[in-house]
């Protein structure tokens, strides 16, 4: 269904959006550090729930999108590759800025789990992210695009759930070493905008 060079690229680009500290890993490490690690853990995992349903979503919509116009399907590709070309450029020109831990309130880790759900599902960004980014790895010739893009969502949010469940148990040895690489805080936005950007550009020129 997928091939190798899909494959590889889709992993690449997940994991080089995991490694730059983002809302997913900021929430787990606020939950991680108020509520404990099974809170924070628990945090990821509904985070990867809602990507998962996000991923559902965009599924279904697309696939049948797909059914009804071959060509509306490559405008939404394209579209696509617009949209990440913008985050890319914007994530560029944004001021370098420390995170900051998002204000929570301790919780039990079963309502932080479905908090972490409801959180994701509302993200009205985490939706337009998905609609943007699964078409780009998806290849009607290559098989039912539904299962395509069922399998690109459960595998963003499992690699997901894993990165932050480790957050979640090595949080205090990582906010040591996080303290002494500050530069990641000051070009995180620079690399994010880089990823974009070379993505956009490099599924822009396969499809010429």
């Amino acid at each position: 269904m997928f091939d190798l060079s899909t494959m590889i690229t889709f992993l690449t680009v997940v994991i080089g959006l995991f490694l730059i500290p983002g809302p997913a890993v900021l929430l787990t490490a606020t939950r991680t550090v108020q509520s404990g690690r099974t809170a924070g853990i628990m945090a990821g995992i509904g985070i990867a729930v809602g990507d998962c349903l996000h991923a559902a979503l965009a599924a279904l919509g697309l696939s049948a999108l797909l059914l009804s116009s071959a060509l509306a399907f490559q405008v939404v590709k394209f579209a696509g590759v617009a949209y990440l070309l913008y985050l890319g450029i914007r994530a560029l020109r944004e001021r370098p800025a420390d995170p900051q831990l998002p204000a929570v309130a301790p919780a039990h880790p079963v309502k932080s789990f479905g908090l972490a759900i409801l959180a994701e599902l509302l993200n009205p960004k985490t939706a337009l992210f998905f609609l943007a980014f699964l078409p780009q790895f998806v290849h009607p010739e290559r098989g039912a695009t539904v299962w395509q893009f069922l399998i690109l969502g459960l595998l963003f949010a499992l690699l997901g759930a894993v990165y932050t469940s480790l957050i979640a148990l090595s949080i205090k040895p990582l906010s040591r070493l996080v303290k002494r690489i500050s530069w990641l805080h000051r070009w995180s936005s620079k690399i994010i905008g880089s990823i974009y950007i070379g993505l956009g550009l490099k599924i822009a020129f396969q499809q010429r």
